[in-house]
């Protein structure tokens, strides 16, 4: 079996998939699980539909960032900043950081949680735990070694296919109510809309996205060109672009096959028993284990760990890609911790800053639904950016986006504004 694992790690076309796969699967962390376990246990298998819409908007407007990434060999802060008023990337990264720490401080609550339901024991020393791990394997471990444990972990998100084949679900009526869904147009399932759209399209993924794309091109720039490689001054481009575009579609896909998974298996257990008012993703676990066994609940239960593990890091490190080139400073999970002191100091205070708000009287899940909606506000503009970005000359050179990825972009960005608006509008 490990010779197995360890042939498939090698194969050529699994090692190509990296910043587009990691990301889709962070995009399922606790708090997406417990947004998109709402979804189901509320509206059934109504609110499966926006799983399907979402898959080109996310591939669309990741693949930019991506794109942006891989071609300027910087991050998505610092080319706002090469090209925007200084306050506007001081806003941009000040709620990001905000809404990260908040994200995280959720995602490892959920996580202590889903630990205390298997072992029992304190939540809060699991918590601590947990965070503490996630911190010291991104100061520890050197960048490809640690993407590499990334792409394991991702497998932790099977949990919820295997839940789907434990639990009754009517397969002949299934295609119908995806494709003619069965809810009531008001406050309660435009909320719902809303909360699965900003679940799924984050800010978060698209300053990682493209700080990986940059970590990867730096990788190989300092192995096999002594550093001076820059694709869009080589031929070897389209051959990076090409890769991007098969490991994003990969990844957004993975990532919204878990999403559709959870809303089925708890649309097919926790509606149809009733249960419809889902605030956690470890609620939704406990909830299954009467109505779907044991194995449904530990599957369940394991997948919240798993993605946790994966999604931590993702957010804490998009916050300090984020800071740190808005302020010039050495960043990298290449990079020891004494060559970028503040980039590891930005990811000890957003991973410290979630764990300590555990141990405050702010309702995570209240604060989470504040993060939420600062994700959703911000997403717009910064699409917007990214979208000006990824089309200027002085930027991307010969690569800007082609007319049909642009097209997809400013769609993705328009339906964005108009979740936002309509989540406005029923406040």
């Amino acid at each position: 079996m490990v010779k197995l694992f360890k042939r498939i790690a090698e194969h050529p076309g699994v090692k190509q998939l990296g910043p587009g796969l990691v990301t889709g699967a962070a995009d399922d962390d606790p708090s997406g699980i417990a947004t998109y376990s709402q979804a189901g246990a509320q509206f059934g298998n109504g609110m499966l539909w926006t799983v399907l819409l979402t898959y080109p908007l996310m591939v669309g407007i990741q693949m930019i960032s991506a794109r942006i990434g891989c071609i300027t060999g910087r991050g998505l802060a610092a080319n706002i900043k090469a090209v925007f008023p200084r306050p506007v990337l001081l806003s941009i990264v000040g709620l990001l950081l905000i809404g990260n720490t908040i994200n995280i401080a959720a995602d490892i609550a959920a996580m202590g949680e889903a630990l205390r339901l298997i072992l029992g024991g304190s939540a809060h020393f699991y918590s601590v735990s947990l965070g503490a791990l996630c911190l010291l394997l991104q100061v520890a471990l050197r960048y490809e070694s640690y993407v590499g444990y990334l792409k394991w972990l991702t497998l932790a998100l099977l949990s919820y296919v295997a839940v789907i084949f434990t639990v009754h679900v009517s397969w002949s009526s299934l295609l119908h109510e995806v494709l003619i869904p069965g809810f009531v147009l008001n406050h309660e399932s435009i909320t719902m809309i809303v909360a699965v759209f900003g679940t799924t399209i984050s800010p978060y993924l698209f300053f990682w996205q493209a700080a990986q794309e940059m970590e990867d091109l730096r990788s190989v720039s300092a192995r096999d060109h002594g550093g001076h490689l820059l694709p869009h001054a080589q031929d070897v481009a389209k051959k990076h672009l090409r890769r991007i575009r098969w490991d994003t579609y990969l990844g957004m896909g993975f990532s919204n096959l878990i999403a559709f998974c959870i809303i089925l298996s708890t649309a097919a257990t926790l509606h149809v028993a009733g249960i419809t008012n889902i605030q956690t993703s470890t609620q939704a676990a406990e909830a299954l284990r009467p109505l779907g066994g044991p194995a449904t609940f530990l599957l369940f239960s394991l997948g919240i760990i798993g993605t946790g593990m994966l999604a931590v890091p993702v957010l804490a490190g998009s916050a300090a890609y984020a800071v740190a080139e808005s302020f010039e400073w050495r960043s990298g999970l290449d990079r020891t911790l004494l060559e970028a002191r503040e980039f590891y100091g930005i990811l000890a205070v957003a991973t410290a800053g979630g764990v300590i708000l555990n141990f405050t009287r702010i309702d995570p899940m209240r604060a989470l639904l504040w993060s939420a909606q600062i994700n959703g506000v911000i997403a717009v503009p910064i699409m917007a950016v990214m979208m000006v970005l990824a089309s200027r000359l002085d930027i991307m050179g010969r690569f800007v986006v082609q007319p049909g990825l642009r097209a997809l972009g400013w769609l993705a960005t328009a339906v964005m504004a108009v979740t936002v608006g309509a989540m406005i509008s029923t406040i």
